[in-house]
């Protein structure tokens, strides 16, 4: 898609928070030729179009791991345009596609097509992962250091885990050599077969089959035992338990190559949220205990979680309009993510250093990606928005074409004002 000129622009006077640097303080930048020419107090304009950022908070834009979209093959659901529009809307200006899709990302040919499309249709930067295995089936390798070569900067299997253990053995293997860094979604296929929310005493009220939180330590326990063994860099996706992260903080501790990323309504929301049969709630990984909520924001204070994510999985009404177990799991995320997480910030749980972190520098940092932070030469990829206008989330509003939020309803405060891409203006005027 066609961005607007590159005009040189100076935004003056904004809280500028970049967790990379650790500054804090009101500060002015000023942009030319897409890029972040300085950075200071009381900045020359030099002929640049002024913003007054008083009153602002002008950050790096925040970056997504593995967003699901429609496209190719489930248009309807999200395009690469649609997801854009929403990202730039949230203050998102780089997205990391899961190779979810039909056909799967499982080669340099898919990995190529979903970079042109990014190009041409989305507004933000559209970054593809590729598939661990051929088709996402858990049965035999994908090309990765081939898809690598053609762009691809993760591997996963989309939210199907590798079963196999000889599989995720090898994949892991093959990535070391290629110096890939591997995701994995922590789900035991056999315990996780029926269920449709958290287990435990609330489902049993509802009548509705568990997830145990169980399922989910066993994977992360045979993944890092896996990566241990193989030296090879590993992110586990979307934890979602206590048991689980600590799991992730023992092997740090010892000097295992482990990351993990949550997701914000894994941070904002329990397990009660499902309330009366709230399909928009049904989520994957399921919304678990205020127990296990509570330990995913420690985490995120100690540093043993390294990314929040808006767990972006569009669906269309005629697969959320169903009973509950009938329904698909998934929650679009992307136009309030940084919504979602700075209600952290207004609750006391967290700080803005530590939300900002885990939606910039932390997975650009993961990624090994030259963006996430605010100094001269950077990208101007930026975010500036004011963190405490209120608002209420109104699903028909939001731009996806999918409508899911478990948001919807909720009273908000805190939204982006402007995002800006490559120094370009992509939301808000």
């Amino acid at each position: 898609m066609t961005k607007a000129p590159n005009e040189p622009i100076l935004i003056a006077g904004a809280r500028l928070v970049d967790p990379a640097s650790e500054h804090d303080a009101i500060a002015d930048v000023l942009v030319k030729n897409g890029r972040i020419e300085s950075v200071g107090s009381n900045l020359a304009s030099d002929g640049a179009r002024k913003i007054d950022a008083s009153g602002l908070v002008l950050a790096p834009g925040l970056v997504d791991i593995l967003v699901k979209t429609g496209e190719p093959g489930a248009e309807q659901r999200e395009t690469l345009r649609s997801a854009g529009e929403a990202a730039a809307a949230g203050g998102v200006t780089t997205l990391i596609i899961s190779p979810q899709s039909d056909p799967a990302i499982d080669d340099p040919a898919m990995v190529d097509f979903i970079k042109r499309r990014g190009r041409e249709h989305a507004v933000v930067h559209i970054v593809p992962a590729g598939g661990l295995t051929k088709g996402l089936s858990g049965e035999h390798l994908a090309e990765i250091g081939l898809m690598r070569d053609a762009g691809a900067v993760l591997f996963s299997n989309g939210d199907k885990a590798v079963g196999n253990t000889a599989v995720m053995r090898n994949a892991l293997l093959y990535a070391k050599g290629m110096k890939a860094l591997v995701s994995a979604r922590p789900i035991e296929p056999y315990l996780d077969a029926n269920g449709v929310m958290n287990a435990g005493d609330f489902a049993a009220r509802l009548g509705l089959s568990g997830l145990p939180a169980v399922a989910e330590r066993i994977m992360v326990e045979r993944d890092v035992a896996l990566a241990e063994a193989c030296g090879t860099k590993l992110l586990i996706d979307q934890l979602s338990t206590r048991a689980a992260l600590d799991v992730v903080r023992r092997a740090k501790a010892r000097g295992v190559c482990v990351h993990c990323s949550v997701s914000v309504h894994h941070l904002t929301l329990n397990e009660l949220d499902v309330g009366d049969y709230r399909t928009f709630a049904r989520l994957t990984p399921p919304l678990r205990t205020e127990d296990d909520r509570k330990a995913l924001i420690a985490g995120i204070k100690d540093g043993s979680i390294d990314a929040m994510v808006s767990g972006h999985d569009p669906r269309p009404a005629e697969e959320k309009r169903l009973p509950f177990a009938q329904s698909s799991p998934g929650a679009v995320g992307l136009e309030t993510l940084l919504a979602g997480a700075l209600s952290l910030v207004h609750n006391e749980e967290l700080g803005l250093h530590d939300v900002l972190r885990v939606l910039t520098c932390g997975p650009a940092q993961l990624l090994g990606l030259p963006i996430g932070e605010i100094k001269p030469g950077n990208s101007a990829d930026l975010v500036l928005f004011d963190k405490d206008v209120p608002w209420v989330c109104d699903a028909a509003k939001i731009r996806s074409k999918s409508k899911n939020t478990p948001f919807d309803g909720r009273r908000m405060q805190g939204r982006a004002v402007m995002t800006f891409v490559d120094g370009c203006c992509v939301f808000g005027d």
